[in-house]
C-alpha cells in the first residue's frame, strides 16, 4: 500500500503543476479533466501526508523512552500508544481512499420499477416500492419527478420511471437494481393464502449530454395520443412520445407532460441514461468476472431481495442480512440495509485490490 500511496503522491504532484500550466489553461476540456483528477487525488495525498506525519511522531516518542526522565518517558509512552491508534485509524481510511472512485455516484438517477409476475399484486407492490423510495428521498432532502407511469385500474403500476435529483442519489441507490420478491395475503384472499409476486427495479444515472452522445438517426419517433388508465387524462393531440432505439431495442415513453416538445426531452433524457447504463453494465460485466459477489450488478434476473409481510420480515440475499422491521422499511427507513450492501461492497473491492 505504501508504494501505491508514494505513485498517488508523485501523480499529484505533476497534476499541481499542471493546472498552473498555461498551455493546460487554455485548453478548457483538458483543464477541466485535469483539475477534476487533482481534485480527486488531494483527499488521498493529504491523509498520507498526516500518516507520515503521526510515523514521525513515533519514532520521536520512540526515541524518548531511552530517557531517565520518568515524567518524559510516561508522556512519550502515552503519545506513541495514541500515535499508533491513529495510525492503524489512518491506514484504513486511506486504503479506501485508494480504491476506484465510481464516477457516477454524485449523479441523480431515473428510478425504473416494473410489476414482474403476480397480477395485480406486484402492480401493487410497484406503488408500495414508489411509495419506499419516494419517502427515502424526501428524508435525503432530494426532488422527486415523475416521468413515466402507467397505471392499473386497482391502484397499482405496470410500471412507473421517477427522477430523483440529489447529491449521491446514485450512490446510495445503485445497488436497488434487481428482482424483489413479496410474500403478502392479498386483500381480496379470503382463504388467508400468501401469494408470492415479483417486481424488478432499474437504476440509470442521469446521462449529460457531454458525456454521452448516439447518433440521432438510430432513434425512431413516434407520436400518439396520452391517456391515463380507464381513459382518464385524454389529450386530443398527439402529445405523448415513444423512442426507439433501433440498435439496441431500448424503447422510452413519455406522456406526462401536455407538451409533446417537453415529453420528447424527458424521453430523450432517459434514453441516453438508459443506453449510459447499457455501457455502465457491459464494463461492470468485464471488470466482475472474478468477483464472488456482484452487489452492484444490477441484473433483473438476479432476486436480490424478499419482503414477507406476515413475518415483518425483509432479507437481502445478497449479504445474507435480514431484519424484521418491514413495516419501517417500507416507510422509507432504509438506509441501514443499504450502508450494510455499500460497506459489504467495499469490503469486497479492498480484498480483490489486495488492500
Amino acid at each position: 500500500m505504501y508504494e501505491k500511496l508514494e505513485e498517488v503522491a508523485k501523480k499529484y504532484e505533476e497534476l499541481t503543476e499542471k493546472v498552473s500550466d498555461p498551455d493546460v489553461i487554455s485548453d478548457q476540456n483538458l483543464f477541466r479533466q485535469v483539475a477534476k483528477e487533482h481534485a480527486e487525488l488531494r483527499p488521498v495525498v493529504e491523509k498520507f501526508g498526516e500518516y507520515k506525519e503521526v510515523n514521525a511522531s513515533i519514532d520521536e516518542a520512540k526515541s524518548i523512552l531511552d530517557s531517565d526522565d520518568a515524567e518524559l518517558k510516561e508522556l512519550a509512552q502515552m503519545e506513541l500508544e495514541e500515535g499508533k491508534e491513529r495510525l492503524e485509524e489512518l491506514e484504513e481510511e486511506m486504503k479506501v481512499l485508494l480504491l476506484k472512485k465510481d464516477p457516477y455516484d454524485e449523479k441523480n438517477i431515473y428510478l425504473e420499477i416494473r410489476a414482474g409476475t403476480g397480477g395485480d399484486e406486484a402492480s401493487l407492490f410497484v406503488a408500495d416500492m414508489l411509495r419506499m423510495y419516494t419517502r427515502f428521498a424526501e428524508m435525503k432532502k432530494w426532488k422527486t419527478e415523475v416521468v413515466e407511469m402507467n397505471e392499473t385500474g386497482v391502484g397499482g403500476y405496470k410500471e412507473v420511471v421517477v427522477l430523483i435529483k440529489g447529491k449521491g442519489a446514485y450512490s446510495y441507490l445503485k445497488f436497488e437494481g434487481g428482482g424483489h420478491r413479496v410474500q403478502r395475503i392479498p386483500e381480496t384472499e379470503s382463504g388467508g393464502r400468501i401469494h408470492t409476486s415479483a417486481i424488478t427495479v432499474a437504476v440509470l444515472p442521469e446521462a449529460d449530454d457531454v458525456e454521452f452522445e448516439f447518433d440521432p438517426n438510430d432513434v425512431r419517433v413516434d407520436v400518439y395520443r396520452a391517456s391515463g388508465a380507464g381513459g382518464q387524462h385524454v389529450n386530443t393531440t398527439d402529445s405523448a412520445v415513444r423512442m426507439t432505439h433501433e440498435p439496441t431495442g431500448i424503447v422510452v415513453t413519455c406522456q406526462d407532460e401536455r407538451s409533446q416538445i417537453k415529453n420528447r426531452e424527458k424521453a430523450m433524457k432517459l434514453m441516453k441514461s438508459k443506453l449510459l447504463e447499457m455501457e455502465i453494465r457491459k464494463k461492470q460485466e468485464e471488470e466482475a468476472q472474478n468477483r464472488k459477489l456482484q452487489v452492484g450488478s444490477g441484473d433483473r434476473s438476479e432476486r436480490i431481495r424478499t419482503y414477507n409481510f406476515p413475518q415483518n420480515r425483509v432479507t437481502d440475499h445478497r449479504i445474507n442480512m435480514t431484519t424484521h422491521n418491514l413495516d419501517r422499511f417500507m416507510e422509507g427507513y432504509i438506509e441501514e440495509l443499504l450502508s450494510a450492501i455499500y460497506s459489504y461492497d467495499q469490503a469486497e473491492r479492498l480484498q480483490e485490490a489486495g488492500l
